[in-house]
Parts: C-alpha cells; structure tokens; sequence
C-alpha cells in the first residue's frame, strides 16, 4: 500500500523482549538486536500446527479496492496485498528490508556509471495463479503505470518509479533489468506488491478493477470472495514455496468500537484492540486479577476489567451496607418511638429490606456478566509491542503567532515529552521513552535522538524565547481551563453555571492530575491516533484525582483558572488547538489537555476545539485552519523516499496557492529539502543514512513538528494461534500462521 495513503489514513492511525537501547543521543547500528517492544509474535515451527483452520482478522473497514496503489487503499489493502500478491522484500523486526526468497534468488545493483542498474533474478518457481510465469512484462506494466506520465492511472504516488529509464528482460533466463535515469537509494521498495500485467497494463481496470476481487495472484493465499463485510482468502493450489497452514483467512470489517463485544461473542481470533479492552483481557490472566482490583478501587471511574471487577465489589459491599443501615435505622425507629409510629416504622424497614434485596438482585446479575465477560476474553492473550508509528503536535508555521520560528521554540520548550510517553505508555507495560527522531524509529538501522537541537524542557528558556519575540507577561487573565472559549482580554465568554467553588474544585483536580500523572499512575494512558485506531479512555482529571464522572465532566465544561498570560501590544498569546473528537481518538484529548496545561505555565493559552469525523483532516489539517494539532504519522523503511513530501518545505503554485504536499505544518527549509534529495541519490546506505540524519536533525531545529511517542500497537489474540501477534515493523509470513495442533 502507498506510504502516502497510510499518511492520511493515520491522521483521521508472551514473546522474547530484548533490552531497549537509550534513546537520547544513542544511535541503532545495522547488527544491534530488535529493541525491546519491537514485536511480540507467539512464536511456534510449522509442524507445531494444525495444517488447517479459519483465521479471522479484524480490519477496520472493508477494503474499498485490492490495488494498493489506488488513492482509495488503505490499511485493509496492504495487509490482503501482502497475502496474495508477490513482496520482492518484506521487513523485518527493525524494519530493514530482506530479500524474499519465494520471490527472488538474488537482486544487485550491477552497474552505478554511467547509470544505475538493478537486475532481479527471480525465483524460477515463480508463477501467477493462472500459471503464467512471473516476468519482466509484469515489472514494465507496473513502473509504466506508477511513473506519473499517464493521468488516467491516477496513483497515489510514483516515488522511484519516475527515476526508472527502462525496464526490460535480462541477459539471463528469469532475470528482469531494471535502469534508473536517476540514482536512487530506495530501489529496494520499488515492486512491491507486484502485479500482475492484467491489472497494470490497463487504465480501466487498475482503477476499477480490485474492487471486487483479484483474479490472478501469487502468494500463499488468493482471493476467493469479497463482500462489503468480508473478503475471504484460500489456499493458493498453485503456491510453490511452503504450503499455508490455515485453510482460510477471513478479514471482517469491525470498528474500533465494536472489537470487544465480536471477540467476547467468538466472532474474531485476531484484532488490534483499544487500552480499555487490553486491560479486561490482561486481567483475565491469573494473578493479575488482584493486582488489578486492588488498582481499581483506589482509582474509581478508570475503564477496564480490573476496575469494573472492584467496582463490582464495592456495590456489592455498598448493597451489604445499605441493607444493614436500613435494619439499624428500622431498629433505633423502634427503639424511639410507639403507637401508630410503630407500622409506618415497621413499612419503612419491609421497604429498607426490599431495596437491599433489589440492590443485592442487581449486584448478582452484574456478577453473572462479569463472569461471562472474564470467560469470553479469557480465550485471548493480548500481544503489544510499539507500533510502527509516532504521535506529534504539529505547529502551523503558516501565520499567526507560530509564524515566529522563536514561538515555536518556546512551545516545544514547554512540552515535557517524557511525560506524556510515561502516561501513553508505561501502564502498557511498553518502553515509556519519548521518541527522537522524526524519520527513524527505536531500533532503526541510524536511529538517533536529535531533539537536542531544540533543547529539554525549560520554563525560563520558552518564557526567554516568547520575550525574543515580543511576547512578555502582561497580567493575569482568567481564562477557561481546557476546552472552552475566552474573549480578547482573557476573560471568559459569559457562563452562568460558573460558579467560585468551580474554580476551587479545578485548582484541586488539576493538581490532583498532574501529581498522579508524574508518579506513574496508569490512569490516563492508552494508544493514541487520528481515525484509524487508538483507544477510548477516561480523562485525566476523571481518573487521576479520583473524582466521579459527573465531577470530571463539570470541570470540563466551564471552570475557571487564574494564568498570568504573555501579550503583545495589549494581544494575549492564544493558540488554537485542534483535537479529533470520536471515541477511537479519546487518548488524543488526554494528551493534548496535558499539553495545554504545560502552555499554561509559560504564558501560553489555548483554546482547544474537538472536530468530528473526517472534517478534522479535511477541513483543518489538510487546509491549515488550525496552530496546534495531534495526528501520527507511520514509520517508514524508506524514508528517503517516504518522509520528504512531508517536510517539504511549501512551494507557490502558478495560482498563487501554496503547494504543501504532505507537509501540513507548512514549515519548511532548503537545506532540509537539499538533504532528502542528496540522500535518495547516494547508493552507499550509511551515507544516505547519515544525510537522512542530518536532515532530521535541521527538521527539529525548525520546530514545525514535535515527535511525542510511538503508540501502543496492542492486539488480542486467541488462543492456540501461533506465528502471529504485535508484527510492529515485522511483514506477516502469512504461511506460517496457525492454530496448534
């Protein structure tokens, strides 16, 4: 699947653990081992397993199209792709590409002057699931139509294909040559999923075609059935590398919101969860069950199955205590009165004793529940690993107060990184270090932290900047704590539910928050994304200080706090701070409610704004009506390639609009982009990665994005199934997964 489509996808996205490397100023050597996290496979030999079976996998939404080079593809497609279609190289747990040997025997670059020459060798065995051998028509089709020159293709991208001069057989029988017009450093990503010249070699059906099916493919599996639910894959008969150990694989269609009650209801086997829903099935490990009801009733209103189990017990205790104050309140009426009192006394313990009886019935139909639940999930492990993929707020560099690179600075001054990947991650059980690097993950062959060219954070530094700018304290404005809107003096728009106890009450809950959150509390934490996954979970307030639901809501809507403010020229510092607002994307309002209490400590105000729905990307991120935001971006083997549209720098258009690409903080410099073009012509990779690194390395220096955390990438797994879990950068070998015998 395009990289691009995975972008935008992402903005509306008991296995051997090895020791993490530290990440500041560390770098990631090609032979170092995956880093902790990197994945978490339930490892198990092929002939451990049953040699059939139905597997059935969770997407998101039912693929709109099979061809992953469509500007509809979207995660759905890359994983069917990989299944049934050929893969010249995978990745593996650190996210280096390897030669697939199903595919190819060999793949050099042959000749560097005067061109660059790549010869694939593939695998005589090769062949389509018509019986057609794989061959050098199939690449032609494809690099003709990716390379950008006819329109009615309309890809999602042509990188590295527009270097190509020519494509044509080798000198030797099931060889292709491949020549580049132009060096390219990336020639390895090129052909993957490959084709079929069926579907390359026509306009028509490359973009229509896919959308029902693949006629022809050539992986382990091939398409049987596709529905607007559902698209079924079976066995390849004409598969030549290891046979299958599932007879079927079926991806279902089920939101983010829907996973826990299919897997509960024994409708899924494999499926990326949210934090609520990896916490019940961690709780159903034994051992942990106590562990986890002892977290829940210190921290009431937290989801998940250790609280719900504490809380239960809690009603239950509260039903025993209402029922015995009931009685006593019945006796000590006896006791004090007589006379016609005595029947209205005894009424109203008949009516104590029903009540408990009631709450006694209800407590024991929510234990019947929490039971069932427990014994469903219980089926599962839950696999987590980091996935592939980081959150960052953006700053938009486009105009306003962000506009000043020293405004910027002093915003990423402010954030306490470490902070928010302690909340995000650590209750996870995952690395809770923040990530370094824009281009490169943990682990990563040239890995390095250069958040240094911006500097830790420093109140007095960011506050030092801000006056540079001409931004200086100018008072105290009263100003509405996280999500509600000020007039232009600081001052709250009119509210009459806002009362002085509200303030009060938020000076506590605030403090409450941020004292619960840097002890490591796991209470507001989970994966966060744009639409595509994340995790629904209580706020940090809710959870953090303890208070009830209805409390933490309240605070929300209108409390006050007193913030000595930054102005210029009269003018506080406001900046608006856009959020997605759906239930996928709830850790997202968290983290960014955190965010906007660290602005406030140097001055800085925010007014956040919670967008539904695809208008988020579409009508803010994409068009620039925002300053602040938070969206993830994946990872890339490639990022040479993958990673430039997105940093850019703008360019005017012959209109006079203003050409972004991908790169929606609209900030951007020459060097940066002199860097990733040196870096994509140089064929020695440590000096592509070095230049890469450089690159990065100006990237936070111009402070148009700050890489906060890699996310959770947490999956629920049944039982019994093997060689598949949290694959992070890791391709499937889709072969080899199976259900023991």
């Amino acid at each position: 699947m395009p990289i691009t489509k995975r972008r935008r996808a992402m903005l509306l996205a008991a296995g051997v653990m090895l020791p993490l490397p530290v990440l500041t100023g560390c770098s990631s050597d090609d032979d170092d081992p995956p880093p902790r996290a990197a994945w978490d496979i339930a490892s198990a030999p092929r002939s451990g397993t049953a040699g059939t079976g139905t597997l059935r996998w969770a997407l998101d939404a039912a693929p709109t199209t099979l061809n992953a080079f469509s500007k509809t593809a979207d995660t759905g497609t890359q994983r069917i792709a990989g299944a049934v279609l050929p893969s010249l190289y995978t990745l593996d747990a650190r996210g280096r590409p390897q030669r697939n040997g199903d595919y190819l025997t060999s793949a050099d670059v042959t000749s560097t002057d005067p061109k660059q020459v790549v010869v694939f060798k593939l695998n005589p065995k090769a062949v389509w699931s018509d019986g057609r051998p794989i061959g050098a028509e199939d690449f032609q089709a494809q690099w003709k139509a990716l390379r950008g020159t006819d329109e009615k293709y309309g890809t999602a991208r042509n990188a590295g294909y527009d270097r190509i001069a020519k494509v044509e057989p080798g000198d030797k029988e099931h060889e292709v040559k491949v020549t580049f017009a132009k060096p390219y450093t990336d020639w390895r990503s090129l052909f993957t999923p490959l084709y079929p010249k069926s579907v390359m070699g026509n306009p028509a059906v490359f973009t229509a075609a896919a959308s029902k099916g693949l006629a022809v493919g050539a992986g382990p599996f091939m398409v049987r059935r596709v529905t607007d639910s559902e698209v079924t894959l079976v066995r390849n008969p004409r598969w030549w590398g290891d046979r299958a150990r599932l007879s079927r694989v079926v991806f279902k269609a089920v939101p983010a919101e829907k996973r826990a009650e299919a897997l509960m209801a024994g409708r899924l086997d494999l499926a990326e969860v949210d934090r609520t829903t990896a916490r019940r099935i961690q709780a159903t490990v034994p051992g942990k069950q106590a562990a986890g009801a002892k977290r829940g009733s210190s921290a009431p209103g937290k989801a998940g199955a250790p609280e719900a189990s504490a809380g239960g017990r809690e009603t239950s205790t509260g039903g025993r205590e209402a029922a015995s104050g009931g009685r006593e309140a019945a006796s000590g009426g006896r006791d004090a009165a007589s006379g016609g009192r005595e029947a209205d006394e005894a009424t109203r313990t008949g009516a104590a004793r029903e009540a408990a009886g009631a709450e006694g019935a209800a407590t024991g139909d929510a234990d019947k529940n929490r039971s069932r639940t427990t014994r469903a999930l219980s089926r599962f492990t839950l696999r987590k690993a980091l996935d592939p993929a980081y959150t960052q707020l953006a700053l938009n560099g486009t105009k306003g107060p962000l506009a000043d690179e020293r405004v910027r600075r002093a915003v990423a001054r402010a954030i306490d990184r470490k902070a928010l990947a302690k909340m995000v991650l650590k209750p996870m059980g995952l690395p809770s270090e923040p990530l370094g690097n824009h281009l490169l993950m943990a682990g990563q062959p040239g890995y390095k932290d250069h958040s240094g060219a911006l500097g830790d954070p420093d109140t007095n530094a960011a506050q030092s900047l801000l006056a540079d700018a001409g931004w200086r304290a100018g008072g105290t404005g009263r100003q509405k704590a996280l999500d509600g809107k000020t007039d232009d003096r600081g001052r709250r728009q009119s509210d009459p539910t806002a009362t002085a106890t509200e303030s009060a009450t938020d000076a506590a809950t605030g403090a409450a928050t941020d004292s619960a959150t840097d002890s490591d509390t796991d209470s507001a934490s989970g994966t966060a994304s744009g639409t595509a996954s994340g995790t629904a979970s209580p706020t940090a307030s809710e959870s953090a200080s303890g208070a009830s639901p209805a409390a933490g809501d309240a605070g929300r809507s209108g409390r006050l706090r007193e913030t000595a403010v930054v102005r210029k020229k009269g003018r506080p510092l406001v900046l608006r701070f856009f959020l997605p607002d759906d239930r996928t994307a709830a850790q997202l309002g968290t983290v960014g409610e955190r965010i906007a209490r660290m602005l406030e400590k140097i001055g800085v105000r925010t007014e956040i704004t919670k967008v539904s729905g695809e208008s988020y990307f579409r009508d803010h991120i994409a068009t620039g009506d925002y300053d602040l935001a938070l969206y993830s971006w994946p990872a890339s083997a490639y990022p040479a390639t993958d990673a430039r549209p997105i940093y850019a720098k703008p360019q005017p258009a012959a209109d006079g609009s203003l050409v972004v690409e991908q790169n929606y903080t609209r900030v951007g410099t020459d060097q940066i982009d002199q860097l990733f073009d040196q870096a994509l012509s140089e064929l020695d990779g440590g000096a592509s990665r070095s230049l890469v690194s450089r690159a990065d390395a100006r990237i936070w220096a111009a402070a148009g994005s700050i890489p906060l955390y890699q996310r959770p990438q947490l999956i629920a797994m049944r039982k019994g199934l093997v060689n598949a879990g949290a694959f992070g950068f890791a391709t499937p070998r889709y072969q080899d997964i199976g259900f023991r015998r």
